[in-house]
């Protein structure tokens, strides 16, 4: 992971990250912080993705979503090869200040998943009596 140094404020008290002003992520042991994308227009959750200091700076930086890439271990902006450039529109934090829900508009064909589908988020697990295992259908868009 990247060595750069963090430019966020350190963790205050409960206070003051649940109602505070100051924007203080709790980045995980691994230096993550997880982050939800939406659609901005219509709330369809686009995907789910790791972002870490470093990614989530140059996301402010640049108005483009940038993650950080757990099985490459690199930072990775979104849609640099296929297209699918996540432009921000808002960005989010719960209460606690440990996720992040991001809100964008998406280029090219609109779409998230790198199998290419708008989102990621395109099968549906369910359990029937006839199966055995959980099986997973596709959801409907």
């Amino acid at each position: 992971m990247s060595h750069a140094a963090n430019p966020f404020a350190e963790r205050g008290t409960t206070n003051e990250i649940e109602t505070g002003s100051v924007f203080m992520p709790a980045f995980d042991a691994n230096g993550l912080i997880a982050c939800i994308t939406v659609d901005h227009q219509t709330s369809d959750v686009l995907m789910f993705a790791w972002m870490n200091a470093e990614a989530l700076a140059a996301t402010l930086k640049t108005g483009e979503v940038h993650y950080w890439s757990r099985s490459r271990q690199e930072l990775w902006h979104k849609g640099a090869t296929s297209g699918q450039v996540q432009t921000v529109v808002d960005i989010r934090t719960d209460c606690d200040q440990d996720a992040l829900l991001i809100r964008v508009r998406a280029g090219g064909d609109g779409g998230a998943c790198h199998v290419g589908y708008r989102s990621c988020f395109y099968r549906q697990v369910g359990q029937s009596e006839e199966a055995e295992t959980v099986q997973l259908t596709f959801a409907a868009s």
